[in-house]
């Protein structure tokens, strides 16, 4: 498949800036990128865009930026994000990423360990957030505020990004040298950005990545998915992460309308309003869309609760039976058919209406919740990537295995490791290495060029890949039998009293679960079977019907699996796992060594010591 919005560069530009300015230059739209304040959308046309990079960047030079110097952006996802972005790469200078929800020591590490010398934040909150680590690295010469109201008075060495552009607008006729000067200087081999991982043990690593490792991953991407310049995507992921970053750079170079979405909780109306065709998201923002539409369903009561529940169950054996190549009868057709009109046909219109497919990463999709979405015409394309080498793989619209991480995109090699199982990549895709950390970057890649990723999985007959789980993850029962907790945990998930399990078991004699309920839907589920819900959520984690009823789902969901990866008993927790605990990455994932450590007494009642 050749990406028909590539076709019209007589060369593929080699950089990312020379990508997106020449795609932002042929980019006829309006919205080229869009964004909401208040009531209203605001929209950027594609000149516009080049002349804020432009200005933005020649802001930077005349702050004395210049090529491998490290500028840091800690911000939502803005506008203003993208184009300091495009802006920094365009002096050949590094882009060093934060995540907004970075632990305050770990503001203080990056900043240090990259020697970034220049901040961007995007308002007051932030600001706020990481004041202490700021204030304790002498070497940030300047902070630059997306929000002017967030620029601190009396404060030298802050100025707001509307400033450094009028310093922008000014920089070609003081210094006689023009942005385009500048930007011919950039190479394909220069440091693009030092993305430092989350950081499930030990203290994170910078993973440093080119100019060449993101073009090839954008021209592959193109040519392997669908993706037309009439296509509208809302980024709701953070641009922080490797993922969302990646696609922005992709939907730039196939000038598609990108309109951005700052907070979770601004998705439903922003599904409503921007009605996108394709868009990005983790299996967390599916789960909780699922779990919403079948409460909804269950709640209409009578027929339409009967229809619901009918339609759910025709969708997943019509679309099991595609997955698995079975034969489809001519009465499961008519009755898929059915249901489409009936129910799935809504479900459609609470996501604007408009979606072709959705990408997913960054955990396992449970096959239930798949299924739900391909019923009601909404696929979801499971993809796999990381922050050392961005996106490898995906499944495809017309070859979509449920359950499977795809095949990889063109130009990149995966394998399965003979010895361990792990799952080995290899292409113009992979990072140049861990910043100042030579040992741990011999240690990622081998001799041959392979990136050991260090998840665990498998190769079908078809070439799609599977991740079962990851090395580290893995642990073993008493009885030596070894168990993949992110498997069960994707079972687990598919419970709508379920919001965060974690499965647990290492060194015991059975397999348990540490569950955060939804408490929500608990609570009514438990009111409807007459089981008293009154009480504080310290109280009801400890009240033994609440526990047998989580526990009842938590059974069922597992009953099929080999019985010593079963879920035997649970152990309610009253909060949920947090950053700001220590319990999960900037990314969301469990830190499961501190969660060991943290729940030790706990795991020992529910899984024996």
């Amino acid at each position: 498949m050749i990406a028909e919005n590539l076709i019209g560069f007589d060369r593929i530009p080699q950089t990312i800036p020379h990508f997106c300015i020449e795609s932002f230059r042929r980019n006829e739209k309006k919205d080229a990128l869009a964004y909401k304040t208040g009531d209203a959308w605001n929209y950027l046309t594609g000149p516009r865009v080049i002349e804020r990079i432009k200005n933005i960047a020649c802001g930077l030079a005349s702050l004395g930026v210049k090529a491998g110097d490290r500028v840091a952006i800690i911000s939502e996802n803005r506008p203003e994000w993208s184009l300091t972005d495009l802006a920094i790469l365009s002096l050949r200078a590094v882009n060093v990423p934060i995540y907004t929800t970075q632990a305050v020591e770990q503001i203080r590490y990056i900043l240090e360990d990259s020697g970034a010398k220049i901040l961007c934040v995007s308002g007051k909150k932030l600001y706020k957030h990481a004041e202490a680590a700021i204030q304790s690295v002498e070497r940030l010469e300047k902070l630059i505020f997306f929000d002017a109201e967030a620029k601190p008075e009396n404060n030298g060495r802050s100025l707001t990004l509307t400033e450094v552009e009028e310093k922008g607008s000014m920089f070609e006729r003081d210094s006689g040298q023009t942005f385009d000067e500048l930007l011919d200087q950039v190479k394909t081999d220069d440091l693009a950005t030092i993305i430092y991982t989350s950081g499930t043990t030990g203290e994170p690593k910078g993973v440093m990545l080119n100019h060449a490792n993101f073009v090839s991953n954008v021209v592959a991407i193109s040519k392997g998915l669908p993706i037309r310049d009439t296509d509208r995507s809302l980024a709701v992921l953070p641009l922080s992460h490797i993922f969302e970053r990646t696609v922005f750079y992709v939907l730039c170079a196939n000038r598609v309308s990108i309109h951005y979405c700052a907070a979770f909780d601004q998705i439903a109306s922003h599904l409503q309003e921007v009605k996108p065709t394709i868009m990005t998201a983790v299996p967390r923002l599916f789960e909780q869309v699922y779990h919403k539409i079948v409460k909804k369903g269950k709640a209409a009561g009578g027929w339409k609760t009967s229809l619901f529940e009918w339609a759910l169950d025709v969708g997943q054996q019509y679309w099991e039976a595609k997955d698995t190549h079975a034969t489809i009868s001519p009465v499961l057709a008519a009755k898929q058919a059915v249901a489409n009109t009936m129910v799935f046909s809504k479900w459609r219109a609470g996501v604007g209406g408009s979606l072709r497919f959705f990408v997913s990463g960054g955990a396992p999709l449970s096959k239930k919740l798949s299924y739900a979405f391909w019923a009601a015409g909404i696929p979801i394309l499971q993809g796999y990537g990381m922050t050392e080498g961005c996106v490898a793989s995906a499944n495809r619209p017309e070859d979509n295995k449920v359950g499977s991480i795809g095949t990889p995109f063109e130009g990149i090699e995966m394998k399965i490791a003979e010895t361990d199982s792990e799952i080995l990549i290899r292409g113009k895709n992979i990072m140049q290495g861990y910043y100042n950390k030579p040992e741990e970057t011999a240690k990622a890649i081998d001799d041959e060029g392979y990136y050991h990723t260090g998840d665990v999985g498998y190769m079908d007959t078809d070439g799609h890949f599977f991740i079962t789980d990851r090395l580290k993850d893995l642990f073993k029962l008493s009885n030596g039998k070894y168990v993949a907790p992110l498997q069960v945990e994707s079972l687990l998930k598919q419970s709508p009293l379920i919001s965060q399990p974690v499965v647990v078991g290492s060194g015991r004699k059975q397999v348990g679960a540490l569950i955060v309920p939804d408490w929500e839907a608990l609570k009514e589920a438990l009111e409807e079977e007459g089981i008293d819900a009154k009480g504080t959520r310290e109280e009801l984690c400890e009240n033994p019907h609440v526990i047998k009823r989580v526990q009842r789902d938590a059974v069922d969901l597992t009953r099929e699996l080999n019985d010593y990866e079963r879920v035997k008993r649970v152990y309610l927790l009253p909060r949920e796992f947090s950053i700001d605990k220590g319990e999960m990455t900037p990314t969301l994932k469990i830190k499961r060594s501190v969660i060991d450590d943290k729940y030790e007494e706990a795991i020992d009642e529910i899984c024996g010591s």
